[in-house]
């Protein structure tokens, strides 16, 4: 595997690269589920991509920026062993070379305002700014992401289609602890007690999704769902129930639906989904 830190050194080695790349960009502290990523390129592409970028510009004034995780030698030997063919580990200067307060951001209006959005301000123009940056030095052929990210996946699958970029957006089902616990690299800020309760996240939304599919009122659902997170020592931002291509508000025909969810649970804040049909 090549490590690639610098522009000059992407442009050299991308005039060698073939067209058919698969690109996975990460923050780091790599798990399981960013290995399913990379598996799923390597099934797919003749070249695997993955980037190694904590972004600044998605992190809060208030956010774990500062702690969260940063563990590159044990990253690059992770996606070494998952068959990556390229790592790229920039640093602030490559990716926002007039500096953040000046770099031109990328906004996707409405669905990024919404649930975490809401919660978050400013957090998705981070990101959508910094993938739209990484796909036009890496230029893949195909973008993967994990939804468990959910409203992520959705928000830089608009992003692409509303700015033409030649790029497919792959989502990847959530990989999961055998107790249902999605993983997470923020999942190390889990005490041992708050890891033996983390998976009723997952145990609430899926029960919801059983009873908004057998025809429950959804905002009863929503309700029932926040309040036995709240029970159970969480402190939700908001569970809610959306059309599943454009987190919209489903109306009564919608009939491919997700329920999300956001939650803190201690220190930690957690977010998962399921999708189900009605």
């Amino acid at each position: 595997m090549i490590a690639v830190r610098t522009l000059t050194e992407l442009a050299a080695q991308r005039a060698q690269w073939p067209q058919d790349i698969g690109f996975v960009p990460t923050m780091g502290g790599l798990h399981e589920g960013h290995m399913a990523l990379v598996r799923r390129a390597r099934e797919a592409h003749e070249m695997v991509v993955a980037s190694v970028y904590v972004n600044p510009l998605q992190f809060g004034p208030k956010e774990d920026y500062a702690a969260y995780p940063r563990a590159e030698d044990a990253d690059c030997r992770r996606l070494a062993q998952a068959s990556a063919d390229v790592v790229f580990l920039p640093t602030d200067a490559v990716i926002y070379p007039r500096g953040r307060e000046r770099h031109t951001q990328v906004r996707v209006p409405g669905l990024s305002e919404e649930l975490c959005g809401r919660h978050r301000p400013g957090h998705f123009e981070g990101v959508t700014t910094v993938v739209a940056r990484l796909l036009g030095l890496v230029r893949p052929r195909a973008c993967y992401m994990g939804k468990k990210d959910y409203q992520q996946w959705r928000i830089v699958t608009r992003m692409v289609e509303d700015l033409g970029l030649p790029t497919a957006i792959v989502g990847v089902d959530t990989v999961r602890e055998a107790s249902g616990l999605a993983l997470s690299t923020r999942n190390a800020y889990l005490t041992p007690a708050e890891r033996v309760r983390a998976p009723v996240l997952y145990e609430v939304l899926t029960e919801g999704a059983q009873r908004a599919a057998a025809g429950a009122d959804l905002a009863d659902v929503e309700a029932a769902c926040a309040e036995r997170l709240e029970a159970s020592g969480f402190v939700p931002d908001y569970v809610a129930v959306r059309c599943a291509e454009d987190l919209a508000v489903p109306k009564a025909t919608d009939a491919d639906l997700v329920i999300l969810a956001a939650a803190r649970l201690g220190r930690t804040r957690l977010i998962d989904n399921r999708e189900f049909r009605r």
